[in-house]
């Protein structure tokens, strides 16, 4: 990996600037910066490592952009910040060792059920709404499971974090995507610290696409502080039904896939 032509480099940097950019508005960059790791010829975990070391630098990024302009504060995000590390730690180790298949099955329904939930209920993510649910139990719930998924697998944790602060603390879309890249940003950083110490990381690759992750992810930033729920909530449903269809597409015993399959014979 370390001899990688210029071309393949420079396909990689504008991966990490697309994947960066659509991250920073609505989850889902890793659909970009995945395939384009795999299709280098690197292994399925050295290209879910790699991701996670090139993805930190557009999570800080769009969180650092978004904290400036007031929409996330920080301080208040301590026991949310420490969940979610708990959580990730744990799946980047699982995922060293455990199967995959149970969360391949379920995730595409979960995705399906966020796009539905954004692209009909109605006024969804325009204002502040009453929360369900109190800060404490719902950073230690949700940090712990989604950050354990992102840890894990990944796909689609940008989604369901919007969803559930949307959802259940009721938060406007502008400020649960704001909210949305701190944690996400723990548990990329926490994933990429087991990884690291496991040495399944590529440097170089790593290096390029953060580079383009630091321009794509202040672009996307920009962009949904512009534009608000006007372009987070049309994203926010295009990314979770993309990535339903590339997990389901990448997997032939997917129960859908299988469903599909068989209802076009």
């Amino acid at each position: 990996m370390d001899a990688m032509a210029l071309d393949v480099l420079a396909l990689l940097f504008l991966a990490g600037l697309a994947g960066g950019f659509v991250d920073a508005i609505a989850g889902g960059g890793g659909l970009i910066s995945v395939p384009a790791l795999l299709a280098t010829g690197m292994g399925p975990v050295a290209a879910l490592a790699t991701n996670k070391a090139q993805a930190m630098f557009g999570s800080f990024t769009a969180t650092r952009a978004y904290a400036k302009r007031g929409h996330v504060d920080l301080r208040a995000m301590k026991a949310a910040v420490a969940w979610t590390f708990t959580g990730s730690v744990v799946g980047a180790v699982a995922v060293q060792s455990l199967s995959s298949d149970i969360m391949m099955q379920l995730i595409p329904f979960l995705l399906i059920a966020a796009a539905l939930y954004f692209a009909f209920g109605p006024n969804i993510g325009h204002v502040d709404r009453h929360h369900l649910m109190n800060t404490g139990p719902f950073y230690m719930l949700f940090g712990l499971g989604i950050g354990f998924y992102d840890g894990f697998f990944g796909p689609g944790t940008g989604s369901f974090w919007a969803l559930a602060f949307v959802s259940i603390l009721g938060f406007n879309m502008l400020k649960a995507t704001a909210h949305t890249k701190v944690v996400n940003f723990t548990s990329n950083f926490a994933a990429f610290l087991v990884f690291a110490v496991g040495g399944h990381v590529l440097w170089l690759p790593a290096l390029v696409m953060a580079a383009g992750q630091l321009v794509g992810a202040r672009l996307g930033a920009n962009t949904a502080m512009k534009h608000g729920a006007g372009v987070i909530r049309p994203m926010l449903v295009v990314m979770s039904l993309a990535i339903t269809a590339k997990l389901i597409y990448d997997d032939p015993d997917n129960i859908l896939h299988i469903w599909i399959r068989t209802w076009i014979a």
